[in-house]
């Protein structure tokens, strides 16, 4: 299994910066892409940025050249480096990971718990 614990999130003024944390620990073989999502009361989750093993980067329109995501594959790590960040950005994150937890099986989505960011004067 794998498990991830999120990290950062809070309370921050329009204009503020935040940056968010994910860490996988557990029994897995390899993690492909890692990512965080966001959502909202009332709307589906979405998407926010995703990383690859390669590195490739994948960001949401809304948050383009405001948000970096990064990755440490020494630590297992997902990092979101939110900036010039918006009230419409307030939203439960949540990070996602792709993982095998064995060679030879095909790779499963993991979840955190979710962490609250809000973006209010």
């Amino acid at each position: 299994q794998v498990r991830l614990v999120e990290s950062g999130g809070g309370l921050v003024q329009p204009g503020g910066s935040l940056r968010l944390s994910c860490a996988a620990s557990g029994s897995f073989f390899s993690i492909t892409t890692m990512g965080w999502y966001r959502q909202v009361p009332g709307k589906q989750r979405e998407l926010v940025a995703a990383i690859t093993t390669g590195v490739n980067t994948n960001y949401a329109d809304s948050v383009k050249g405001r948000f970096t995501i990064s990755r440490d594959n020494a630590k297992n790590t997902v990092y979101l480096q939110m900036n010039s960040l918006k009230p419409e950005d307030t939203a439960v994150y949540y990070c996602n990971v792709r993982a095998r937890t064995r060679s030879y099986t095909p790779p499963s989505d993991y979840w955190g718990q979710g962490t609250q960011v809000t973006v209010s004067s």
